[in-house]
C-alpha cells in the first residue's frame, strides 16, 4: 500500500511539474520586450529597436543562444505591432496563435540600426499609424506626411532635412511620418506607391502631393501656402475699429509693437506664430504658453446648471479634478476650432461638483461630447490628449450614435438590438477600434444601437457577461447573445451584422449533416468547420471562415458543427483534433468522401484558395492561335486575365479569376493567357504589368481590338459589376442602332 500511495505521489508531482512547465513555456511578450500591455504601436517598435540592437546575433557571435534568445523577442514584436494577432494573443495567448506564421526570420543588425522606424524618436515628428492616420487628418489641423519605407535609400537621404523642417515648422503645422513598412494596407489605401511621397492633409481638401525640392526652404514655402492665419497691420487709422469688431466677435488680441529702426518679427514670423495661436497646438514656447494663459477660460458648468445648459445643445466638456496645465490651456482654443460644428465648449470641476461627476460614473480627468438630447447621451473621448484628437473625436461623436453605457442605462431588457463593446481604456486595440464603431453606428443607424462599457469602472458588469479580454463586442437580440469575432474594423462590423442577418454559413446538426453533406447533389461541394466553443484557434478562425463564405458564395456551400454539442457525432465522423477543416467534393463515387485542410494559414484568402483548387476550372488556357481566333474572331464575350508564372500578386489572383468566372458563367468566357510563354502576344496587347485584366466584347464586328478595355481591379465581385454594366450598355446600344434602322 505505502509503494501504492508513493507512486501516486510521484506521478502527483510528475504531473504538477509538467503543468507548470507547460504553462511557464508561453512567453509574455509584454514582459519580454519590457512594455506595459498598454503600449503604442510606437512605443512598441521602439522598445524592440532598443533590445535588437544589443541582442541581435550579429553582435553576439559567441553566444550560441542568442539565435533563439532573438526569435523569441523578434516574434513578440510581429504579434504585438499588428491590431488583430495582438487582440488573439490578448484574448487566447500563444493558443491563438497556433495557425499564425511563426516568424523566423529577421534583418541583419545594420537594418535596425539605421532602418527601422527612421523617426520615432523625434518629439517634433508624430508618426501615424492605421490606428489613429484618419482621426490625425480630419481633425482640422494641417498634416504634412513623410510616406517612407525603412529600406529604401532616398527615405534615409530626406531624414535630416525632415527632422529640421519640423523643428522650424513645430506648433505651425503637424509634421508626421508612417512607416510603410509597418502599414502596408494603410499605405496603399493612400494610393502610395514610391517612396518618399510627401502629402499635405485637412479635413475637407483633397490630399497635395509635394513635387519640389526636398530642401528645407522649399518645403517651408511650400508648407506657408496651407497656413491661412491672417496678420492685421494696424494703424492710426484702422486700429481702434478693428479691435472693437474683433472684441464683439470675442476673438483676442496678439498685438506686437516695433519701429522701423527697431527690431521686429519678419512676415513669416508673424504667420507661423498666427498659425501657432488660432489654428494648431501643441507648442511649449514660452511666449505661446504665455498668451494661452491669457485666453478666455472654458465656460464653467455645475451642478444646478448642467442639466439645462445640455438640454438641447451639443457641449464637449472637460472634466477636471483642480487641476490646470498645458493641456486644460490648449483646450481654450476648442472653441474657436468646433464654432462650425456648433459644438459649445464647458468645463466641469469634479472636485467641487463631485456628487455630478459620480453620477455620469467619471472617477478622473476626461473630455465627453454630450450630443444635445439631455445628460444622458454622451460619449467619453479614451484617445490621446492632443488637441488634434479631441477636435477629430468631437466632430466624428456628434454625428455617430455611440453612446456610453452605465449600470442605468445597460440594454439587458431593450427590445431594440444592440452592439455593446466591452472595453478597457489602457487597451490600444480598444482605443482602434472605437472611431471604427463610430463609423459603423452611422451606417446601421435605425437597425442597430451602439454603446461602450468600461470594465474599470464597471467591473462587476463585465463579470456579469464573462468578460476577460478587451475588446470583447457583443450583439444583445432581445434573448439571443452573439459575440463579435473579427476584425477591429467598421467593414468588419457590418460583415458580420450582415450575416446575422443573412447568414452565409450553415450551423449543422447531425440530422442535417447527413442531409445536407452526406446526401448531397452531385454538383454540390461543402466546406465544414468541426470546432469547439472553448478552442482558441476554432474562435480566431470563426471571422475568416464567415468571409470566406462570403467569398465563395454560390460556389461552394460552407457549415459549421459544434462537437462540444454533439460530441458523440464528431466522435463518430473521426473527429479528432478543432478545428477540423473538412472538404466534401462535387461528382464524387462516395458522398462521405472528404479532404482534409493542412495548410498552415487559415485566413479566408488561403481556404479559399485551397477549396477551388479541388473544382474544376471554369476558365481556360488560351494559346496565340485561340486568342486570335476565339477572342480577337470569335462571337462571344471574353473577359481575360494576362499573368505571369513567377509574379506573385498573379498568384494571388487567380482564385480570384476563377471566382469571376464562374459568376459570369454562360455571359462572358473567361481565358488566361500565360505572357511568359506567350510574349508577343502581350506584346501586341499592350500588356505592361501582371495581372492585367482585359474586356473584349463581342460587338457584331468579325475583328476586336487586341487590346481589349482595361479593367484596374481585382476583385471578382468589382469586375463582375463593371462587366454588367458594360453589357447592359452594348444592349442598349444595340436597341438603339436596331430603331435607327427601322
Amino acid at each position: 500500500l505505502s509503494v501504492w500511495i508513493q507512486m501516486k505521489l510521484f506521478l502527483f508531482a510528475f504531473i504538477a511539474v509538467w503543468l507548470f512547465v507547460t504553462i511557464s513555456s508561453d512567453e509574455d511578450y509584454y514582459k519580454l520586450l519590457g512594455i506595459s500591455r498598454e503600449a503604442s504601436t510606437r512605443e512598441i517598435r521602439q522598445a524592440f529597436k532598443k533590445l535588437a540592437l544589443t541582442m541581435h546575433p550579429d553582435k553576439n557571435p559567441n553566444d550560441g543562444t542568442a539565435h533563439e534568445k532573438f526569435l523569441k523577442i523578434n516574434r513578440a514584436y510581429e504579434v504585438l505591432k499588428d491590431e488583430d494577432l495582438r487582440k488573439k494573443y490578448d484574448k487566447y495567448g500563444e493558443k491563438g496563435l497556433q495557425d499564425e506564421q511563426q516568424g523566423g526570420r529577421y534583418e541583419s543588425w545594420n537594418y535596425y540600426r539605421y532602418d527601422f522606424g527612421i523617426y520615432d524618436d523625434d518629439p517634433e515628428i508624430t508618426t501615424l499609424d492605421r490606428g489613429d492616420f484618419d482621426a490625425a487628418v480630419n481633425s482640422g489641423d494641417v498634416w504634412f506626411v513623410n510616406f517612407y519605407f525603412p529600406r529604401c535609400s532616398h527615405c534615409h537621404d530626406l531624414a535630416p532635412t525632415w527632422r529640421e523642417f519640423a523643428k522650424e515648422m513645430d506648433g505651425v503645422i503637424r509634421i508626421s511620418a508612417v512607416n510603410c513598412g509597418d502599414n502596408g494596407m494603410l499605405c496603399r489605401s493612400k494610393g502610395i506607391n514610391s517612396y518618399p511621397s510627401l502629402y499635405v492633409f485637412r479635413a475637407g481638401m483633397k490630399p497635395e502631393k509635394y513635387y519640389g525640392d526636398r530642401t528645407k526652404s522649399s518645403l517651408t514655402t511650400f508648407a506657408m501656402q496651407f497656413v491661412k492665419s491672417k496678420v492685421t497691420e494696424l494703424w492710426q487709422g484702422n486700429i481702434f475699429n478693428e479691435i472693437d469688431r474683433a472684441f464683439a466677435e470675442r476673438i483676442s488680441w496678439l498685438i506686437t509693437f516695433c519701429a522701423d529702426t527697431g527690431d521686429c518679427l519678419e512676415p513669416q514670423t508673424r504667420r507661423k506664430l498666427a498659425g501657432m495661436l488660432f489654428i494648431q497646438s501643441l507648442d511649449t514656447k514660452e511666449i505661446y504658453a504665455q498668451v494661452l494663459q491669457h485666453l478666455p477660460d472654458l465656460e464653467i458648468l455645475t451642478k444646478s446648471s448642467f442639466e439645462h445648459k445640455l438640454a438641447h445643445h451639443r457641449w464637449l466638456i472637460s472634466f477636471s479634478f483642480g487641476h490646470n496645465d498645458l493641456a486644460s490651456h490648449e483646450y481654450k482654443k476648442l472653441k474657436a476650432l468646433l464654432k462650425g460644428s456648433h459644438i459649445q465648449v464647458g468645463k466641469v470641476d469634479c472636485v467641487a461638483d463631485s456628487e455630478l461627476c459620480a453620477s455620469l460614473y467619471i472617477q478622473k480627468p476626461c473630455v465627453a461630447v454630450f450630443k444635445g438630447v439631455g445628460i444622458h447621451d454622451f460619449e467619453i473621448h479614451y484617445g490621446k490628449d492632443a488637441l488634434y484628437n479631441v477636435v477629430a473625436f468631437a466632430k466624428e461623436s456628434v454625428n455617430a450614435h455611440v453612446t456610453t453605457l452605465r449600470p442605468e442605462n445597460f440594454p439587458n431588457q431593450e427590445k431594440e438590438p444592440w452592439l455593446v463593446d466591452f472595453f478597457a481604456p489602457w487597451c490600444p486595440p480598444c482605443r482602434a477600434l472605437l472611431p471604427e464603431l463610430r463609423k459603423a453606428s452611422i451606417q446601421l443607424f435605425g437597425q442597430l444601437k451602439f454603446g461602450t462599457l468600461d470594465c474599470t469602472v464597471h467591473e462587476r458588469l463585465c463579470n456579469m457577461y464573462n468578460i476577460h479580454a478587451y475588446p470583447t463586442t457583443v450583439i444583445f437580440n432581445k434573448s439571443s447573445i452573439h459575440e463579435y469575432e473579427g476584425h477591429h474594423s467598421a467593414d468588419g462590423i457590418l460583415e458580420f451584422i450582415e450575416d446575422l442577418v443573412n447568414p452565409v454559413v450553415v450551423t449543422m446538426t447531425p440530422e442535417s449533416f447527413q442531409e445536407l453533406v452526406k446526401r448531397r447533389k452531385s454538383s454540390e461541394t461543402w466546406m465544414v468547420d468541426f470546432y469547439a466553443p472553448w478552442c482558441g484557434p476554432c474562435q480566431a478562425l470563426l471571422p475568416e471562415w464567415r468571409r470566406m463564405a462570403r467569398m465563395l458564395s454560390g460556389i461552394v456551400n460552407v457549415g459549421t458543427v459544434d462537437c462540444q454539442k454533439h460530441h458523440s457525432f464528431c466522435q463518430g465522423e473521426n473527429v479528432r483534433a478543432y478545428p477540423e477543416i473538412r472538404l466534401f467534393p462535387q461528382n464524387s463515387n462516395r458522398r462521405d468522401q472528404y479532404q482534409s485542410y493542412n495548410g498552415w494559414h487559415r485566413d479566408a484568402f488561403s481556404l479559399k484558395t485551397w477549396a477551388l483548387s479541388s473544382l474544376p476550372r471554369a476558365s481556360v488556357d488560351l494559346s496565340p492561335e485561340d486568342f486570335k481566333r476565339k477572342v480577337l474572331g470569335g462571337k462571344d464575350h471574353w473577359v481575360l486575365d494576362f499573368y505571369a508564372p513567377w509574379c506573385g500578386p498573379c498568384q494571388q489572383f487567380a482564385p480570384e479569376f476563377e471566382v469571376l468566372a464562374r459568376m459570369m458563367k454562360g455571359t462572358v468566357r473567361a481565358g488566361k493567357v500565360d505572357c511568359q510563354a506567350h510574349s508577343q502576344t502581350c506584346q501586341n496587347a499592350g500588356i505592361k504589368a501582371y495581372p492585367s485584366v482585359r474586356f473584349y466584347p463581342h460587338l457584331g464586328t468579325t475583328r476586336r481590338d487586341q487590346g481589349g478595355e482595361h479593367i484596374n481591379s481585382r476583385d471578382a465581385p468589382v469586375i463582375a459589376d463593371i462587366l454588367r454594366q458594360r453589357l447592359q450598355q452594348l444592349a442598349l446600344q444595340g436597341k438603339s442602332s436596331k430603331l435607327k434602322v427601322s
